[in-house]
């Protein structure tokens, strides 16, 4: 018995270390790769916030280097002299507007696809995913004229309406395989306990979908916010209203001829700072919403 363990267990373990090792070098790599992409999102905007607390001087003759002193008011000269302050709080207005509109419209219409059959539901759902497939630049020209001719261009409203427009078709994807994989038998028992379908969506199923509902809100945030193209198309003239994009460019192209890089990196920072305060607040619920469906 002896004789014959001992080959058995030689043959087992030299099966099992190759495969070791091949995990081992791709875990290796994948860690690899991902500490590289890390490296290279986190530096640039390390750079970024430091530079902003430099003076001119500071940055053109060491961009590598500490700043001798945290000069804030290139902040200051950045909110105020730039209108920085005005354009963040616009697009703060119109952001809350859009995902609001967005999150509520393709809330109820995906609740409907995921748990109601009617004639033509198919069709009315792969026509709303079929917007995922079109890019917003190929619509410029002819929402250029719809949103002029419907008397919305340069105000705010129709600036929310085209964000809603451009965000339904994933907000719906997400939000109808999300509503998919929520119990049944608790719409039933609340259906059998007299609750209307109105009631039921709102008190019912909208609280148990929220890991889903605070994901894709997340997602859309970050959409609308970081958007300079629709602006840039349906906002012109007025600077008051512009979007914070609009004025982060008009900054740069004026603060590169002047030379004022400091107020530049300040303002670059505070349009980062909402994006990375959301991140960092709902990191947990983005995660939680992703692999609901998959544990469930």
């Amino acid at each position: 018995m002896t004789t014959l363990d001992q080959p058995t267990a030689t043959l087992v373990t030299s099966r099992d270390r190759p495969v070791r090792r091949e995990l081992g070098v791709a875990n290796t790599l994948s860690h690899g790769f991902l500490l590289l992409w890390g490296l290279l999102t986190v530096l640039p905007l390390l750079w970024m916030f430091i530079s902003s607390f430099k003076t001119n001087g500071e940055i053109l003759a060491d961009p590598w280097g500490l700043p001798g002193a945290l000069h804030l008011d290139n902040w200051a000269r950045a909110w105020t002299g730039a209108h920085i302050g005005r354009y963040f709080l616009n697009s703060l207005v119109v952001v809350t507007g859009s995902v609001s509109l967005t999150m509520l419209m393709g809330a109820t219409a995906a609740y409907v696809f995921a748990r109601y059959e009617f004639r033509g539901r198919q069709v009315v759902y792969y026509l709303f995913v079929g917007g995922l497939m079109f890019p917003v630049f190929l619509a410029l020209v002819p929402l250029f004229f719809v949103v002029r001719n419907a008397g919305l261009f340069n105000t705010w409203l129709g600036l929310i309406l085209v964000y809603a427009a451009y965000s339904l078709p994933f907000t719906v994807f997400f939000l109808t395989a999300f509503f998919r994989t929520l119990p049944t038998s608790v719409a039933e028992a609340a259906l059998v306990d007299g609750c209307g379908h109105f009631r039921l969506f709102f008190r019912v199923m909208l609280p148990m979908a929220r890991p889903g509902l605070i994901s894709v809100a997340i997602f859309n945030f970050l959409s609308h916010w970081n958007q300079f193209l629709l602006p840039q198309v349906l906002l012109q003239g007025d600077e008051s209203k512009w979007m914070l994009a609009q004025g982060l460019f008009a900054l740069s192209v004026s603060q590169g001829y002047a030379g004022d890089y400091a107020r530049l990196f300040a303002g670059l920072s505070i349009a980062v700072l909402p994006v990375l305060a959301v991140y960092v607040a709902f990191q947990r619920q983005v995660q939680a919403g992703l692999t609901a469906g998959q544990l469930k």
